[in-house]
């Protein structure tokens, strides 16, 4: 049996699918009340009644809304103000990802990477900490990636925003430390979602082997958050190839990326 924490509400975006779905469930499943954010109105609307299932008590909000565009983050705030929702918790999950050399990229895509994953995550944790710093009490969990720890040629402008997420959450940790905040960034590796299905990834060979559960995952961010954790790595691989790649210098990781990068695109 898990306790409620007293009055903890918990605002996740990008809750429709993969990690973000199985953060609901594990807030849920833990006490949590939670506000889920994403663009899919009958998504949301299905994972409520699941999340209702797990705990019939709950209160579980569904604020439709696409964080993609300019104003995403505003109506998100206004949506919990209007309810009257006090976020203790914000998980910024929500990011978009695309495979490929960026000289391929469209405009589109890559706008809408740097959308989500730096100006939503941003915005959102500026519009929520201020009430966060007045009751002295809050946590913000970013999902990042192993990516954010170097360069990865052909997923560039990807591993360039989760770089910024690292930073952005290390920064804020220190920063808020007085405030009573603590910042947490969650640094999965390749995970069975829908993201990764989508980019093609998960169809190269050997991948299966170091692929990591989202329910695993979004437990490691849970706890982590909770153990007022700055970075998280899941899974035994992750965490050793982050070791390794910590005592190399940049060219070297640099150039193995990229022979890395080629060889892939010459077996697809």
């Amino acid at each position: 049996m898990h306790t409620k924490p007293m009055n903890r509400t918990a605002l996740i975006t990008g809750a429709s699918s993969g990690i973000g779905y199985e953060l609901a469930r594990v807030f849920v499943e833990r006490g949590y009340d939670v506000v889920l954010v994403a663009r899919r109105v009958e998504r949301l609307e299905q994972i409520k009644l699941e999340l209702l299932e797990l705990r019939s008590e709950a209160k579980v909000w569904c604020v439709p809304v696409d964080l993609s565009k300019p104003r995403g983050a505003k109506k998100v705030l206004s949506a919990t103000e209007e309810l009257g929702i006090q976020v203790d918790t914000l998980v910024n999950n929500a990011g978009a990802a695309w495979q490929g050399e960026f000289a391929d990229m469209s405009r589109g895509d890559l706008l809408n990477i740097v959308a989500l994953n730096v100006r939503t995550l941003t915005e959102l944790t500026y519009l929520y900490l201020p009430g966060m710093r007045h009751r002295r009490n809050g946590r913000i969990l970013n999902v990042a990636s192993v990516v954010g720890f170097q360069a990865i040629p052909t997923m560039a402008v990807y591993a360039a925003s989760k770089a910024y997420v690292l930073s952005l959450t290390e920064s804020l940790s220190e920063e808020l430390r007085a405030c009573g905040i603590t910042v947490t960034a969650l640094c999965p590796g390749l995970t069975r979602t829908e993201m990764v299905s989508d980019l093609g990834v998960d169809e190269f060979a050997g991948t299966s082997l170091i692929m990591d559960d989202p329910r695993s995952v979004a437990l490691s961010g849970y706890r982590a958050l909770h153990r007022r954790e700055v970075l998280e790595v899941p899974g035994l691989f992750n965490k050793m190839a982050i070791n390794w790649a910590e005592y190399q210098p940049r060219w070297l990781k640099r150039s193995m990326a990229g022979i890395a990068s080629r060889s892939l695109r010459k077996s697809a």
